[in-house]
């Protein structure tokens, strides 16, 4: 799955044994500017049995940057939700076992913004 090509829940949830429990565009979550970068995502993933997990993501560390006075963008970030209650972020590059029941989120990384906001 990638950030790219948005995989229709059902042909994930047929292929996979998860659950997408939410996806949305985080509004107004783009850096600030004359025009303001665009909005990044949340993707909520519910693994119905025990799982190996695997990440490639970007912009974890170091924000996009805004051109011409225009702010940065929001950083994107990785958490794993466990079974007792624990919050884990993952870095950007990473690897876990997640349990039936175990959730991971997904939060896309925002572009900056260009042009002093008027």
């Amino acid at each position: 799955m990638t950030n790219s090509r948005v995989t229709d829940p059902e042909v994930l949830e047929s292929r996979f044994p998860v659950v997408l429990e939410d996806f949305h565009i985080r509004r107004g979550s783009g850096g600030k500017g004359r025009w303001n970068a665009g909005d990044g995502a949340l993707r909520r993933l519910r693994f119905r049995e025990p799982m190996e997990l695997a990440l490639l993501t970007d912009r974890r560390r170091v924000r996009s940057f805004g051109m011409e006075g225009g702010a940065p963008g929001e950083l994107g970030r990785n958490i794993v939700r466990r079974n007792d209650g624990r919050r884990e972020e993952l870095p950007g590059c990473a690897q876990t076992v997640l349990e039936a029941g175990e959730a991971i989120e997904i939060v896309t990384p925002t572009g900056g913004g260009w042009g002093k906001a008027e």
